[in-house]
């Protein structure tokens, strides 16, 4: 009879498997803390989850409707999602040498040095625990736009503030009880994307009535115009607006970085992590491509598409598609959009975990730090980080600067934070990889030219990804960006570069052996 800790192994993941999974953990100076549970699908499932065309596919789509028309879709898209494959690309191939949870911060630093690894950590950390703010908002004006009438919802500070935490708090919850139970779900939502983006495809081409395809690659200029403005407050060149348009394909194609940080619970994590990086970013660039160039042949026209404004998608399902059938789907919609919030939860918990361990949170790492028993998962980091993304949307709604949101500005600065955490180890690598710091690639391994190409074009994808995330009326990201690097050396010269160690390398590694056992000890970890 098989034991219980036998049958608690993935299916045709064996003992000697899970041996090889903690040997590398233990090579990095890590204890096999939290649980492997999650398959090579599931690992795949919570990038798909987080990236979720249903949510920033359908939440931003006013982002091009109202800036370049038809061929913001048609074109930008596959343009937009090549650029942030590059991203997943080149940390595909760190990930597979590196799989540890919370990757980003572990190869800044092994790559780099403490500043870099500590500056990615903060960067990433920001941007994830921001993400999710901006998430479960957009899933609040998704609900309230399907459904708000029928509860009575509308469209106030408070009913805002309480829909957000009140969904926070359920999927903080979820990951609470074990990433069984989260692996589960995000393992359901990726199968439920797939479902929902198919049929929600087929019912758009099914209430059309009229396929120009010529729209697919149609540009216009709506900038500034009625309607529209409300998206695009002030008029810009075409090239521009197509430029900016590119940031609903690159705001909704990221979150993949999920895959890293869970991969101290992935079965094979050096195989798994960079397959589900890239095959999460591959599959929702092209079911996210047919399902709203699906909505651009559904709409009635171009022009009064741009009038709609954000309200697009919810003016185009109105006009053309039945509404049993359309509440059907917005139900499927909105249980994908809190699917990604709870993958989205993991995700940053796994990073403020992995750098509080390392002592990256003065004053409250050991508690972040710590892994229930019970659950074997970092239960003071799930519920932080998911408080820290409520008082953030509580406290950016209420204020306003320069006669904007907060909330709108600071959001504008969530994707620039988290692509620069991702450029950061990337861009050390291209001067590492065959080094001494990075002698040998893991077994997912497209060769050191092809990574030092991708690299290259990932660093000068940053470039212009930061210039057109600070164009009206975004320009106060640039403000905010650079205050926050500016910030941030300060304070790494004046407290943290004094007591802020890194992780463990070198010397310290076999030095923390004891510890790792101890540590595998208190949570039961027989495994090692």
């Amino acid at each position: 009879m098989e034991s219980k800790h036998e049958a608690g192994l993935a299916s045709g993941y064996t003992e000697a498997d899970k041996h090889e999974d903690i040997k590398v953990l233990h090579g990095m100076g890590y204890a096999q803390e939290l649980e492997r549970r999650m398959s090579r699908f599931s690992n795949f499932a919570i990038s798909f989850s987080i990236i979720c065309i249903l949510s920033g596919g359908i939440n931003s789509l006013g982002q091009a409707t109202s800036g370049a028309g038809g061929g913001a879709i048609g074109i930008g898209w596959p343009v937009g999602v090549a650029l942030s494959g590059l991203f997943a690309l080149a940390l595909a191939q760190i990930s597979s040498a590196y799989p540890t949870a919370g990757g980003l911060y572990h190869w800044g630093s092994i790559l780099g040095n403490r500043f870099t690894g500590w500056l990615s950590a903060w960067l990433n950390l920001l941007g994830l625990i921001t993400v999710l703010g901006a998430i479960n908002v957009g899933t609040f004006y998704f609900f309230f736009g399907a459904f708000g009438p029928i509860f009575g919802i509308e469209d106030t500070l408070t009913h805002r503030v309480v829909f957000v935490a009140a969904l926070t708090g359920a999927q903080a919850a979820i990951n609470h009880f074990g990433i069984g139970l989260t692996a589960k779900l995000t393992d359901f939502s990726g199968y439920l994307i797939f479902a929902a983006a198919v049929a929600l495809t087929l019912v758009l081409l099914a209430s059309a009535d009229s396929y120009e395809f010529s729209r697919l690659w149609t540009f216009a200029n709506y900038t500034g115009t009625e309607g529209a403005s409300s998206v695009w407050p002030t008029a810009v060149s075409g090239f521009m607006a197509f430029s900016v348009g590119l940031l609903l394909p690159i705001y909704t194609i990221t979150g993949y970085d999920a895959s890293a940080h869970t991969s101290e619970e992935t079965t094979k994590a050096a195989h798994s992590v960079p397959s589900g990086m890239v095959s999460s970013v591959l599959w929702s660039g092209i079911f996210g491509w047919l399902f709203l160039s699906a909505f651009i042949l559904m709409v009635p026209n171009m022009d009064d598409a741009a009038k709609q404004g954000w309200n697009v998608f919810f003016w185009g399902m109105d006009a053309q598609v039945n509404p049993v059938v359309k509440n059907i789907l917005y139900v499927a919609i909105f249980i994908s959009q809190f699917l990604c919030g709870l993958a989205t939860v993991t995700s940053a918990s796994r990073m403020l975990f992995a750098f509080s361990r390392d002592g990256g949170i003065p004053g409250a790492s050991a508690a972040l730090a710590k892994v229930s028993k019970a659950h074997r998962v970092p239960v003071a980091s799930i519920w932080v980080s998911s408080l820290l993304s409520v008082i953030f949307v509580w406290f950016t709604s209420a204020i306003t600067i320069a006669g904007t949101p907060a909330y709108s500005i600071v959001v504008s600065c969530t994707v620039i934070f988290l692509f620069l955490s991702f450029v950061v180890p990337i861009a050390l690598g291209l001067f590492t990889i065959g080094g001494k710091k990075w002698p040998a690639m893991g077994p997912w391994n497209m060769g050191i030219a092809t990574y030092k190409v991708v690299a290259v074009l990932a660093i000068f994808a940053m470039a212009f990804m930061f210039f057109i995330g600070i164009q009206p009326p975004n320009d106060w990201a640039l403000e905010i960006t650079v205050g926050f690097v500016l910030v941030s050396i300060v304070i790494w010269f004046a407290f943290e570069n004094r007591r802020f160690q890194g992780p463990p390398i070198g010397d310290m590694v076999a030095k923390r052996q004891a510890a790792i056992r101890a540590a595998e000890a208190a949570v039961g970890e027989t495994g090692s």
